[in-house]
């Protein structure tokens, strides 16, 4: 008869806390600024009660990214003051409220993305060359790094330390989550952003959303481009920016096929739907019945939607 193996009640409580000790992780955190953050911060929240350890890196001048008790905060210095970093999130917002001519609306974003991509960069180049910051990440031995690839300082990042990368994020910009996975992108059967167009188009209707894409690769090459050769001399090797992005595991798309139109995914493409949204309640003088819906899908410190049923 097979011996019969018993054991008493603390030592399988210790091995079952063993278990759970087990499958926690511990996470680096390589987040952006903005609306991206908002989101991304009540995830590390829940990560956190669920027993990861969560470290998050940012510059030391910020809107949103603050420390917390949940996660352990690493700062960098930059070279900007606070006043500066203002006046650049200020004008990006503001960019998307004006009014004028299609060539002239472009002419101006091209101009913004110019400017902001530079901050930005700033802050990635003052990370990756921080050597104390960099060497105490190389000794924590992540297991992975979580990261918006909106800007791909946190793929960077990643690379450097030969880790699985998670991206948590809505859309890139001109479409380079499709490039990178080489996923399916017809302008024909997905709308291009402003063109207030939806997936069943008349052929006209295709030709204005393919002529909308067009200046998608003016604006992305401004902002994307100096990622590229900035990762080209920290890695020491030739990549591109879809190169970087293509190496991740899995994508973590704030999507929701009720609110948008559908489009082609890849099997390593998750929806997730509302963590980009928080809910609370308003006071009663405001609404008979309130639902208060904090949109977080802005790069503005809060904006709010309130439907009443009167």
């Amino acid at each position: 008869m097979a011996p019969v193996l018993s054991a008493s009640p603390p030592v399988v409580v210790l091995l079952l806390s063993l278990l759970g000790l087990a499958a926690a992780g511990k996470l680096l955190v390589v987040p952006v600024e903005g609306s991206h953050w908002l989101s991304m911060r009540e995830l590390l929240d829940t990560l956190q009660q669920k027993g990861h350890e969560v470290v998050v890196v940012a510059p030391e001048l910020s809107w949103h990214i603050k420390p917390s008790k949940t996660f352990v905060m690493k700062m960098y210095p930059v070279p900007f003051t606070q006043e500066e970093m203002d006046e650049v999130f200020k004008g990006s917002v503001q960019i998307f409220f004006e009014e004028g001519p299609f060539l002239e609306r472009v002419i101006r974003q091209y101009q913004q993305a110019k400017k902001s991509s530079a901050m930005f960069l700033d802050f990635c180049t003052h990370l990756i060359h921080n050597k104390e910051l960099m060497k105490y990440l190389e000794e924590s031995k992540f297991d992975a790094v979580l990261t918006d690839p909106f800007l791909p300082c946190g793929q960077i990042v990643a690379e450097h330390l030969s880790l699985p990368s998670v991206y948590f994020l809505q859309q890139m910009p001109c479409g380079l989550e499709y490039q990178a996975t080489q996923c399916p992108n017809p302008p024909s059967y997905v709308p291009r952003a402003f063109t207030d167009l939806t997936d069943h188009m008349t052929f006209l209707q295709r030709v204005k959303n393919m002529i909308y894409h067009i200046p998608n690769f003016f604006l992305c090459d401004v902002v994307y481009h100096p990622y590229a050769e900035l990762a080209s001399e920290f890695l020491k090797r030739e990549v591109t920016v879809p190169d970087l992005l293509r190496q991740a595991s899995i994508w973590l798309m704030k999507l929701d096929f009720v609110l948008q139109f559908p489009k082609p995914l890849m099997p390593n493409m998750v929806l997730i739907s509302g963590v980009n949204c928080a809910y609370k309640k308003l006071n009663q003088s405001s609404c008979s019945a309130p639902v208060l819906v904090v949109a977080r899908d802005y790069p503005i410190p809060e904006a709010e939607l309130c439907i009443c049923h009167h």
